[in-house]
């Protein structure tokens, strides 16, 4: 896949971002007596009465909306007494809406969804960042869908995950993610490589979710993933750029220090997986994705800061 290929290239000539193979080994043993899950059996939403088609329309909602939710104070959502934030409150969000009557899985409805309405969906105790933005994501969702509804859209795959993958980058202009690098583009396509690999995993790949390839997925470079990488000793920074992280100053979108981040966090995840499949391991580089990604939530008071971008990317 391009993905890989574009990102190796940024590896390869990658100023900023090392990856320690020494410990790409180490960690890829962690899975020889465990299993990875997918964020679905740790959400603090059920989705079990929800229709086929209402799950597919969620997950497209979801994932085209769900990105960038740092700032201070954080945008948080109060569920059964307890606070949650990023993908968790978003879930929660979209969950109370569908809970309190509104309409979200009515093309229609959020093609045209006005501020107010939308304001009320993500109500938290502070206006989440790039609010503009994700008004104008969802609409270009209920537009799209007016026209291909989300499971003509995933049937045209044949069932060919990655072709799928394809198809939403085309059919939906807000999923592309895509950087330049050294005059090349690398590509990383984040949100659409997660919905493809959340599809296949909520249908237990099965319905709309019977989709081949998806072992071909690569991991979703976003905020999480390279923090706890850096944690675990998988990725270093040089001093100049580890000081900018943990001072948190922001890293512009599309630099050379955040696309090293990203491709370095695709590559090292491609490494634990090479890895362990040399040990008769079968694991794939979603699975990885979900298994790093759900122990992020866990968090530590010595845990250092993730890289903060602003962008919808991811």
């Amino acid at each position: 896949m391009k993905i890989i290929q574009t990102t190796k290239f940024v590896v390869d000539n990658s100023t900023f971002v090392s990856i320690d193979e020494n410990r790409i080994a180490e960690f890829a043993r962690a899975f020889e007596h465990g299993s990875t899950r997918h964020w679905r059996s740790a959400a603090p939403f059920d989705f079990s009465d929800f229709t086929d088609d209402q799950k597919l329309s969620f997950l497209f909602i979801f994932d085209a909306i769900s990105f960038c939710y740092w700032g201070d104070p954080k945008w948080t959502i109060t569920h059964k007494g307890k606070d949650y934030d990023g993908g968790w409150a978003m879930i929660i969000a979209l969950g109370r809406a569908v809970r309190d009557g509104v309409p979200i899985f009515d093309s229609a409805f959020i093609a045209e969804i006005s501020r107010e309405d939308f304001s009320g969906i993500l109500k938290g105790n502070v206006q989440i960042p790039l609010f503009e933005e994700r008004l104008r994501i969802i609409r270009e969702a209920g537009s799209v869908a007016q026209r291909l509804p989300f499971g003509s859209i995933v049937e045209s795959a044949n069932g060919d995950g990655v072709a799928l993958l394809e198809i939403i980058l085309k059919t939906f202009p807000s999923f592309r993610d895509e950087s330049e690098y050294q005059r090349r583009t690398v590509y990383f396509e984040k949100r659409a490589q997660l919905l493809v690999s959340d599809i296949y995993n909520f249908f237990d790949g099965k319905g709309y979710g019977n989709l081949r390839r998806v072992d071909e997925l690569t991991t979703c470079a976003d905020y999480k993933l390279p923090q706890i990488l850096r944690k675990l000793g998988i990725l270093n920074y040089v001093p100049e750029l580890a000081a900018k992280v943990d001072a948190k100053i922001e890293i512009a979108h599309g630099s050379p220090e955040e696309v090293e981040i990203r491709a370095s966090t695709i590559q090292a995840v491609e490494l634990i997986k090479n890895e362990a499949r040399e040990h008769d391991l079968t694991i794939t580089s979603a699975g990885i994705n979900d298994h790093l990604w759900l122990a992020t939530q866990e968090k530590f008071p010595d845990d250092k800061p993730y890289h903060r971008t602003r962008t919808v990317a991811y």
